[in-house]
């Protein structure tokens, strides 16, 4: 006699698969406690149920959680952290705004950011369609979460978004190694702001930095 098992049972590694997410993201969340999962052992295991539920939690969670339309861009936003671009490689681009980025004071380690960013982008393309791309990194070198924006004034050719869109608008966000929920909420804001047309539209239109500026903490 044996016990019947309603739920699928996953590897931590199938759970990634799932999920399109890196191995490392299941595995921290995991250890965090922030994604349902048990220990058999010293492996991590998974009930398909729980993570489907889960899923369907976070993918409401705009509309449950207030908090990400209630952030204040004007907290992670300033004039000196917006660029206008005239790269089409995506590696130039990354560079530039890394370079951009370092400069905030809560940056400590140039040489980090520049690396770990590049790193990222090697693991997976951060362009998310409709022209945008956010490439994104927490570290312990940063002290607090800051954004760099840059508005390209030609197509950046190689960043293989899947909907084949050149992407023209780039915002790479640093955020302390301790600050993932509000690193989570401000790429959450970032891509329900910009599934707006007519700001992805008015944003390519600015001349200046504070157009971008406004137009971005209104």
């Amino acid at each position: 006699m044996y016990l019947m098992i309603d739920d699928d049972i996953l590897t931590l590694e199938e759970v990634a698969k799932y999920l399109r997410v890196s191995e490392r993201t299941v595995y921290d969340c995991a250890q965090k406690g922030e994604i349902p999962a048990g220990k058999i052992r010293t492996a991590w295991r998974f009930k398909k149920s729980e993570i489907d539920k889960w899923v369907n939690e976070k993918l409401t969670a705009n509309k449950l959680n207030p908090q990400i339309n209630q952030l204040q861009a004007d907290a992670f936003l300033s004039l000196h952290r917006i660029l206008f671009l005239n790269h089409t490689s995506k590696n130039d681009t990354l560079l530039t705004l890394a370079e951009n980025l370092a400069a905030a004071p809560q940056v400590k380690n140039r040489q980090e950011l520049t690396t770990e960013i590049l790193k990222r982008e090697e693991l997976m393309s951060t362009a998310i369609g409709c022209g945008i791309a956010i490439p994104h990194v927490r570290l312990s070198s940063v002290t607090d979460l800051v954004v760099s924006v840059g508005i390209s004034r030609t197509n950046i050719i190689d960043f293989h978004p899947l909907d084949e869109e050149p992407v023209r608008l780039v915002f790479m966000i640093a955020a302390a190694h301790n600050q993932h929920a509000y690193y989570l909420q401000t790429l959450s804001w970032f891509s329900t702001r910009l599934k707006n047309r007519e700001l992805r539209e008015s944003l390519l239109q600015t001349k200046t930095e504070q157009e971008v500026y406004d137009l971005l903490v209104k």
